[in-house]
Order: C-alpha cells, then structure tokens, then sequence
C-alpha cells in the first residue's frame, strides 16, 4: 500500500514513553483508510520518503506509441528508437572511470533498465581512467527532461510525416502532468 501524506510529526507519549509519529494523509490516499484500519493491530515496515508524483501514464504512453510508430517507418524496434532519443536529448552525466573498471562499472549501469546506458568517451586527463557518458532512463526524469524527450519523438515523427497528436493535445498532456504535479505538492 503506498499513501501519500504531510505534516509529519513526531513526539512522545508521556504515559508509555512510545515514540509517535502521526502523518496527514492526503485526499487522495484517504480511500485507503479502510484498508488501513485492518492492519491496526498489526506490526508494519514502514518506509518513510519525500514524495514525487508519478509522471502522467498519457505521457509516457504516447512516448511509447511515437517510437512504435517511428519504428515502424525506419524499420527498427521501438526499444532502439527509445535509445537513441535519450542518446540525442536526454539526461546524462559524464564520469571518469578507472580503464580497468570501465566494463563492468557499465553493465552495472546499464542493470537498471532500457535507457540506462552508458558510452565511453575519447580525451580522459586522468592517467589509467578513461570518460564514460551515463545515460539516465526516462523513469528518471523531471517533468522538464521528460517534455523535452516527448518533443523531440515529436519532431522525429514529423520529419518522417508520421501524424502525431495536435500541438494542443500535447501541451495538454504536459499542463495534465504539471497539474498532477501541483495538486499534489505537499501531500
């Protein structure tokens, strides 16, 4: 069960000298309190971290159906169409790496998913090291990064006169995942 919910606070009850933490559940998660009132004598894990919305399913479905459909035009899969978009706009950071290590320090990376992948460079400073680019998945991006994956699968469909969804749609998709974003800021 995962809920969402602010105003943490923590104290001690004076009688028993239990800690207590008591949290705000959101409106959201408030369906969730049936669910919750079984459990009560129950002992539960409990992890407890700042909260980040999930990005739009609309979004990030109609990425999926872009570079299915680019595919189809290229003739190549969805997966590497996926790839080489992240390659060309997406998150990244370069890292200079012990030339011994390299290897497996990128399979490792690369352990995380689709778009984890990383590429080493030409021109490490560093004697024994050599740079390698990290590429980041899009299950990592902010709202940002993932728009600008989304226009660039745009622009690529397009050039090969794929029909895509109007300029409106699209920014609605993104206002959808802004207003998902807000609503739920603090909860």
């Amino acid at each position: 069960m995962r809920l969402i919910a602010d105003a943490p606070h923590a104290s001690v009850d004076m009688l028993t000298g239990d800690a207590v933490l008591s949290l705000r559940i959101a409106p959201e998660s408030k369906r969730m309190l049936s669910e919750l009132k079984t459990l009560a004598d129950s002992k539960l894990a409990v992890d407890v971290k700042k909260y980040r919305p999930r990005r739009s399913l609309d979004a990030n479905a109609y990425l999926w159906v872009l570079c299915d459909k680019i595919a189809s035009a290229v003739e190549s899969t969805k997966e590497l169409i996926y790839i080489e978009l992240v390659r060309r706009v997406g998150k990244f950071a370069i890292v200079a790496v012990r030339e011994k290590d390299a290897d497996e320090v990128i399979h490792g990376w690369s352990c995380r998913g689709l778009g984890w992948f990383a590429e080493i460079m030409d021109g490490c400073k560093i004697d024994g090291c050599v740079r390698v680019m990290f590429f980041y998945g899009s299950s990592a991006y902010n709202t940002k990064e993932m728009s600008r994956l989304i226009d660039e699968a745009v622009l690529e469909a397009k050039e090969l006169e794929i029909d895509t969804a109007t300029p409106d749609e699209i920014a609605l998709m993104k206002e959808r995942w802004n207003d998902e974003k807000q609503a739920n800021k603090g909860a």
